[in-house]
């Protein structure tokens, strides 16, 4: 696999979304299998499962150190300064960690200056509650607002074969940001099958070659509740170009 460097951690471009994990033991013993298949990059949210996917990670990940990069996410939907203060608190206890490795604003709020936003998060980082940061559901204009008060280390947006991304990628390569796309297996179609057929390779696989042949900086992370379709999402790194499946 072609090593990668996110928030100052290498490995695989595809990483892990966590927005279905619950504390069910399961669902933590599919976290420690993920991190023994290779991925070291895993995505999660303050609001996911009403918690309960941090809480999960806390657990499985306990021990594990800084080989592997959690980032989670906080102001989903209210973007007060004390609100994602509080919101980053709990996401430390529930990870059961000292420092987050990457934390994200997770929605800019209309309401707030994603500058107000961001003061909490940035105090963080100066007392070392969190280690980069970034921005989620962007804009171009609104990642260079947030540049302008910390360092961004990742972007993440919606982005498949059906949804556009407005630019944001090219702009991240442009300033070596990691483009972090969710939902990266929506869309398909003929182009999918048959590039799937020819390559001796899941859709899904194409999907995700797709996606990171787009740029070198986008890495994926897509959701699974499944070892199988772990270990079959880390292969797409193998398939390389696929070329145009858009048809």
């Amino acid at each position: 696999m072609t090593p990668f460097q996110l928030a100052g951690v290498a490995g695989p471009r595809i990483g892990l979304g966590t927005n279905r994990l619950t504390t069910a033991p399961e669902h933590v013993e599919l976290v420690r299998q993920a991190v023994a298949a290779g991925v070291r990059h895993i995505d999660t949210a303050h609001l996911y499962c009403g918690g309960d996917s941090e809480r999960a990670l806390g657990v499985a990940l306990e021990g594990v150190g800084e080989q592997v990069l959690v980032a989670t996410k906080g102001g989903f939907g209210d973007g007060a300064p004390a609100t994602i203060a509080a919101q980053l608190e709990q996401s430390l206890q529930a990870l059961r960690t000292e420092t987050i490795g990457l934390y994200y604003l997770h929605q800019v709020d209309d309401d707030v200056p994603i500058e107000e936003s961001l003061a909490p998060i940035v105090a963080a980082v100066e007392r070392g509650a969190v280690r980069h940061v970034g921005v989620s559901n962007v804009t171009v204009d609104q990642i260079e607002r947030a540049r302008r008060v910390v360092p961004i280390a990742a972007v993440q947006n919606h982005f498949n074969l059906t949804e556009g991304d407005g630019g944001v990628i090219d702009h991240c390569e442009r300033e070596g940001i990691a483009f972090v796309p969710f939902f990266p297996l929506r869309g398909g179609g003929r182009g999918v099958a048959a590039a799937a057929e020819r390559l001796g390779a899941t859709e899904n696989q194409v999907k995700l070659a797709w996606l990171l042949a787009r740029s070198p900086v986008v890495a994926p992370i897509p959701g699974t509740l499944s070892i199988e379709h772990v270990r079959e999402n880390l292969a797409a790194e193998e398939l390389g170009d696929v070329g145009d499946v858009t048809g």
